[in-house]
């Protein structure tokens, strides 16, 4: 019999391997559907919300309200992290999981019944704001889970890092599924596309949510989790006691995605009202682009997460930081140009970078943390990043571009976000094929686990 085992029964190695694949298809496809939910508010915020529920304020400040309002959902995410985090160390990895995928999947269907300004005046973006405020605590307490399911279950230490990027595989499927349901109904409904036809993929969110409900509830919680649970080790505070313990651990992660985060949504989400407002480019001509980029996605992120375990998780992760920051002027050289190859080419690339940080960036953040506070310190650490990035992103690139009237602008914004993250990446501890299953936050037994802070 296996050393593995889930509960108080010892697994044999083959029901184990069965798990862990269990349990990354199940952190995949639940990812895949909370980021579909996610993704699609951010398609819709740039193309629809501004023209509907801010009809009355001039084009631009419409634009920034409904991304104020989309940045809200950044903002919950760290209090989704603090909240699932407490729960995901104490009560385990799968109940957890299981909630915030309902609490994600009922807001965005709720989504769709949300009433005009027409309607009912500013309570429609009153409604859209509490709804978005719930998705985002449901997202941000989702990654931890479903990176921790995947990679706890995981028995040898070098291919931890492919392993633990397949959760991180469920941001481009969303991002692609989310385009495409808002493409086929762009085309399918015509000129009714604002009148009724951008509800109808908010509606259908709730059939994904089943489906992924199904999937989780099939799963046995993680090896990790159940030998601290047999051995009394689970903490009554474990949020308080990471904030105590590693606070650099959780300040370092939320700064080193700084040029992951920001430029991701500046290119998915910015770029709908940047290359129709700007460039003149059609909306159909940009929804294809994402989903051209979420696809190569596919590959790529499972690709440097596999480069990881091969070079190393901190030099893997600055070398897609140093790309990020040298390719937003590439960008904006290339969707500048307005001829419609070129904005699709700049668009397809723009997520290849992203994906050389994407990819071993989820075990290089969940192995910072001790594996009794893991899921709160790696939730919280990817979580506020948030709120410094992703969540203002959109806001900040239009006002650049409304001061200065140019890419370049936004482009030495992505540029300062990669220097942060190569400085805070810097100083984070590189953990790849080390044991993580055994505590190392009590400084008696770093020589005996051997993790100490920032070794190689």
């Amino acid at each position: 019999m296996a050393a593995t085992q889930s509960g108080a029964m010892p697994l044999s190695d083959e029901e184990a391997r069965r798990q862990l694949r269990r349990a990354v298809l199940a952190s995949t496809i639940g990812t895949t559907i909370e980021w579909y939910d996610f993704f699609l508010y951010s398609t819709v915020t740039g193309l629809v919300f501004a023209k509907l529920y801010f009809p009355e304020s001039d084009p631009l400040v419409g634009t920034l309200q409904a991304f104020l309002i989309y940045a809200v959902g950044f903002i919950a995410r760290p209090v989704g992290a603090a909240i699932f985090g407490h729960y995901g160390d104490r009560i385990g990895r799968k109940a957890t999981l299981i909630v915030t995928l309902l609490l994600m999947g009922l807001a965005t269907f709720a989504v769709a019944f949300v009433p005009t300004y027409a309607a009912i005046g500013i309570w429609g973006a009153v409604a859209l704001t509490v709804l978005r405020f719930i998705q985002g605590v449901g997202v941000g307490g989702e990654w931890g889970g479903s990176v921790l399911m995947s990679m706890e279950w995981t028995r040898t230490n070098a291919h931890r890092g492919f392993v633990a990027s397949w959760p991180q595989f469920g941001v481009p499927a969303g991002l692609f599924l989310a385009n495409l349901a808002v493409l086929a109904m762009s085309q399918y409904s015509g000129s009714a596309f604002l009148s009724w036809g951008w509800r109808v993929p908010f509606f259908l969110s709730i059939v994904l949510v089943a489906i992924g409900l199904y999937i989780r509830l099939n799963i046995l919680e993680t090896p990790i989790f159940a030998k601290l649970l047999s051995e009394h080790r689970i903490e009554k505070t474990p949020m308080l006691e990471v904030l105590r313990r590693q606070p650099k651990d959780i300040l370092l992660s939320a700064l080193a995605r700084m040029a992951e985060q920001a430029p991701f949504y500046i290119y998915t989400a910015f770029v709908f009202t940047y290359g129709v407002r700007t460039l003149g480019a059609s909306r159909d001509l940009l929804l294809m682009a994402v989903l051209a980029a979420s696809l190569v996605e596919f590959v790529t992120i499972p690709l440097f997460g596999h480069v990881s375990d091969l070079i190393g998780r901190r030099r893997m992760y600055m070398i897609g930081a140093a790309a990020v920051g040298v390719f937003g002027f590439l960008f904006f050289a290339m969707v500048d140009t307005r001829n419609p190859l070129w904005i699709f080419v700049a668009i397809v690339l723009s997520l290849v970078p992203h994906s050389m940080m994407y990819g071993p960036q989820a075990a290089l953040i969940a192995e910072s943390f001790t594996g009794r506070m893991r899921y709160s310190g790696a939730s919280l650490g990817y979580q506020l990043a948030s709120v410094i990035a992703g969540g203002p992103a959109p806001l900040i690139a239009t006002a650049l571009f409304a001061y200065y009237h140019s890419g370049y602008a936004i482009a030495c914004y992505v540029f300062a976000c990669a220097v942060v993250s190569l400085i805070a990446t810097s100083r984070m501890g590189d953990y790849t094929n080390k044991d993580i299953s055994r505590e190392y936050d009590d400084p008696r037994r770093m020589g005996e686990s051997g993790h100490a802070s920032g070794t190689a």
